[in-house]
């Protein structure tokens, strides 16, 4: 139970920081990344911020024997450059411009109502669910292909 309410609080103090900075407000991030027109460099302060607070949290979790909530530290450990990172990337920034929303914004900024929100959510279900499938298949077809 411990954990689960840890995570949930997680969540609620990730969403409330998101809302207060402005982060939610796509207008505000696609001003934002419009380096050449109507830039609006307050949102590098909140990633000053957030930098300012997750290096030191980092580094200090690296050094513990063990996490509070489970039982092991998942670090990441792949390092390799390959083309669904590349390809998944490239979505992630053009879906990120053109919308002015990431997902986790986006989740944030669902109970205010702000216009596209809804579909911008309901878009990445679509997505997230079609790359977990082709995984899915994907291992299948590799499964079944070997001797």
């Amino acid at each position: 139970m411990l954990p689960l309410i840890s995570a949930g609080a997680s969540g609620l103090i990730f969403g409330i920081g998101l809302t207060v900075s402005g982060m939610v407000n796509p207008a505000k991030v696609k001003n934002f990344l419009d380096l050449a027109g109507d830039w609006d460099p307050s949102l590098a302060f909140v990633m000053l911020g957030a930098i300012s607070v997750t290096l030191p949290g980092y580094r200090l979790l690296r050094k513990s024997q063990s996490p509070w909530f489970t039982s092991k530290f998942q670090w990441p450990t792949r390092q390799d450059i390959d083309s669904p990172l590349i390809v998944g990337a490239v979505f992630f920034g053009v879906g990120w411009a053109l919308s002015g929303l990431c997902p986790g914004p986006a989740m944030a900024a669902l109970p205010s109502a702000i216009p596209g929100v809804l579909g911008f959510v309901l878009t990445l279900g679509v997505g997230a669910t079609i790359a977990h499938h082709q995984k899915r298949l994907k291992d299948l077809v590799e499964k079944n292909a070997s001797p």
